[in-house]
């Protein structure tokens, strides 16, 4: 079954550090085990697992024109990402974040949004969109929901599967700020995090609810070591993590989002879907990056099959 996806939105250049348990003070140094660098963000890391998994990859949004986005758009290439439909900005920075990461794999941020801000609903490649079988809205709360929606409500009317996943904290004004959008939606791909701020209900099964009363399709929410919610009108399901050594949590969310939207392609039923996006989570999850891991398909759905799960408290 062939799947074509364009990720549009966020793309992001990652610098990560490991293990960073304190700042240093003043002009102090501390000697560290690695540190690199890679392609990130709702919209350029789903892009890449999606990739890695057999889509047929484009990506649409703004980078700067300066050497970061030069090596953004040449790792993504990389890793078989269509990256033609990417904007290039002249008078703004590609967005990067610093990520130092704790032992544990949580990671605090230092970012900066650049050109992700510049993108609009008249720069987006409606004619490809078109033609695409998905799209995939990374960040839509960077433009708002009256404007995400008219990239998505063509698209859906055009017949194209249409999912979208978060950058920002959860808050009730940044639900109103998307909600024009939320009925465009076959597919929101949020954290427990944000689902409970976004809606302020008093369980995650009745924030991705009220999502679902919105007009959402499918509410797939991620709960890190508790593995995934699924919500829609008709079911709700949980999904466990699987039990892996976690080096760092960078792109866990993005990772998830590619492999339930490649389970939806493949025309698995919503709970594979969520096995298989656990299973591209867990695999990335064992290295540095949203770009870890040498996996495709057939080996993610091995790793799925022969992995233990985690206890879903």
């Amino acid at each position: 079954m062939t799947q074509t996806v364009v990720t549009l939105g966020a793309h992001v250049f990652d610098v990560q550090v490991r293990p960073v348990e304190a700042i240093p003070a003043g002009q102090g140094a501390t000697l560290v085990e690695q540190i690199r660098f890679g392609p990130a963000g709702t919209a350029a890391g789903t892009a890449v697992t999606l990739a890695k998994l057999g889509a047929a990859v484009r990506t649409a949004g703004a980078v700067g024109a300066d050497p970061i986005g030069d090596l953004l758009l040449a790792m993504l290439a990389r890793h078989g990402v269509d990256t033609s439909l990417v904007l290039r900005r002249a008078d703004v920075q590609t967005s990067a974040s610093v990520l130092p990461i704790r032992p544990d794999g949580s990671r605090p941020a230092f970012h900066v949004p650049g050109a992700n801000l510049t993108y609009e609903p008249s720069d987006a490649p409606h004619e490809e969109i078109a033609r695409a079988t998905h799209l995939h809205l990374g960040g839509p709360e960077l433009m708002g929901g009256e404007k995400a929606a008219k990239i998505l409500a063509p698209a859906r009317a055009a017949g194209v599967v249409t999912s979208a996943d978060l950058l920002a904290p959860g808050d009730p004004g940044v639900l109103a700020w998307l909600e024009p959008a939320l009925s465009s939606l076959d597919y929101l791909l949020p954290n427990e995090d944000q689902v409970l701020g976004l809606t302020g209900a008093a369980t995650l099964e009745e924030g991705a609810r009220a999502l679902v009363a919105r007009g959402v399709g499918c509410v797939a929410v991620t709960r890190g070591a508790r593995g995934a919610l699924v919500v829609t009108a008709a079911e709700t399901f949980a999904v466990p993590a699987f039990a892996v050594p976690v080096i760092d949590t960078t792109g866990c969310g993005d990772a998830f989002s590619a492999g339930f939207l490649r389970g939806v392609g493949l025309g698995r039923p919503p709970r594979d879907a969520a096995v298989l996006g656990c299973a591209a989570a867990g695999l990335v999850a064992q290295g540095l990056g949203t770009d870890h891991g040498e996996f495709d398909l057939a080996a993610a759905d091995t790793f799925a099959a022969a992995t233990p799960v985690l206890a879903m408290a």
